[in-house]
């Protein structure tokens, strides 16, 4: 269903580049990438979280992005977190409810942005 939903948006949005990862948490409980965001394109980290659960993230690129934490409601989208013209943060993330949470950063320039993550349960 996320998969036909991701390409179902891809192909009214146009030509755009998109990565999305699953969140493959480590032995301590952490999760570290460096990522490219192509330009116009996107990036987003998935992954299943429980009640209870708290995510510290940060991230820092070397361009201004558009930022948010989401997870979907039936047919809602609801984001914890969101911020636009953004290339550094940081925050904890507390779960309510068992979902699928994404954290998703667009690059809305014309060049590549490189990225670093950085998530710890």
């Amino acid at each position: 269903m996320r998969a036909l939903l991701l390409v179902l948006l891809l192909t009214l949005a146009g030509p755009s580049y998109a990565e999305l990862i699953e969140i493959a948490w480590d032995g301590q409980g952490g999760f570290e990438r460096q990522v490219r965001i192509a330009p116009k394109g996107f990036v987003e980290l998935c992954g299943r979280l429980r009640p209870e659960a708290t995510v510290r993230w940060q991230f820092d690129a070397d361009a201004a992005t558009s930022f948010n934490i989401h997870f979907h409601e039936g047919k809602a989208v609801r984001y914890p977190v969101k911020e636009e013209s953004i290339s550094k943060s940081r925050g904890v993330l507390e779960v309510k409810s068992e979902q699928d949470y994404c954290w998703m950063w667009s690059n809305p320039s014309g060049r590549p942005t490189t990225m670093t993550i950085r998530l710890d349960r």
